[in-house]
């Protein structure tokens, strides 16, 4: 049996899927629903779905970056998004990243029970190619990883100046700590550390060109708690201490 999580915030939409679709015909039985994107996110890891149904815009929840992760993470996984949105830009980007259906509401039967024959005869195909089909591979996952990558590179400057761990932005981008360096390493070739000191280091060589801000003040608005830790990551990343980075500058506009 195909095991199904459906995910929306309207419960008549979940109730509606749950008993309206004749599972057992697919060979597909509902393991688990969720009526918050949230709690969703912590069935799908508990359940490990083969089909899941879902709302692409729920509150607090960023459903393009919720999709990428479960198909970058389970590329078996086949993903039905079910929107109120004629959202045409999320619907591209969706199928891009390996959604098997968009479907509009309210959805006709049909159009759910073609949904589901899809969704079964590719898990089916999969099956067949194990082989060749590595979990690891092909273009979809690329694509959910490459999407990953861009916003947690995103987060992290944007949120450089705060203590900023790896898990905060694996939580941001719904993967784990694990998968997220290794997207990392594949998509930008640097490590979370490293990015995150790129980013503080770029916006401190900003600060170092007004006079009037004292360096240690400057290593903690990016970021740094020690002054000393600073001055390893600025000299390792510039080649010159951040006195002899302010000094250059100075003489640059003399």
């Amino acid at each position: 049996m195909y095991k199904v999580v459906i995910i929306d915030d309207e419960p008549i939409i979940v109730e509606g899927l749950s008993k309206a679709v004749h599972w057992e015909k697919w060979d597909c039985q509902v393991a688990a629903t969720a009526e918050k994107g949230q709690s969703g996110i912590e069935i799908i890891k508990r359940e490990n779905p083969d089909i899941l149904f879902s709302d692409i815009r729920m509150p607090g929840m960023d459903g393009l970056s919720m999709i990428a992760a479960l198909k970058s993470e389970h590329p078996h996984m086949q993903i039905a998004i079910l929107t109120g949105f004629r959202d045409f830009e999320h619907a591209r980007e969706a199928i891009r990243l390996g959604v098997a259906r968009f479907l509009l509401k309210p959805s006709k039967m049909e159009e759910l029970e073609e949904a589901v024959q899809v969704m079964v005869q590719n898990l089916s195909h999969r099956k067949e190619n194990t082989e060749g089909e590595k979990e690891e591979g092909g273009p979809e996952a690329a694509a959910a990883g490459s999407f990953i990558a861009q916003n947690a590179v995103k987060y992290i400057e944007e949120n450089y100046m705060e203590k900023l761990k790896l898990s905060d932005v694996a939580d941001h981008v719904y993967v784990s700590q694990w998968h997220l360096s290794k997207i990392l390493n594949q998509h930008v070739e640097k490590s979370f550390s490293d990015i995150l000191n790129h980013a503080r280091i770029e916006k401190a060589k900003e600060l170092l060109r007004e006079p009037s801000l004292r360096i240690g003040d400057i290593a903690e608005k990016v970021g740094f708690l020690d002054m000393a830790h600073f001055s390893r990551v600025f000299k390792k990343h510039t080649g010159v201490s951040a006195n002899e980075f302010r000094n250059q500058m100075k003489s640059e506009k003399e």
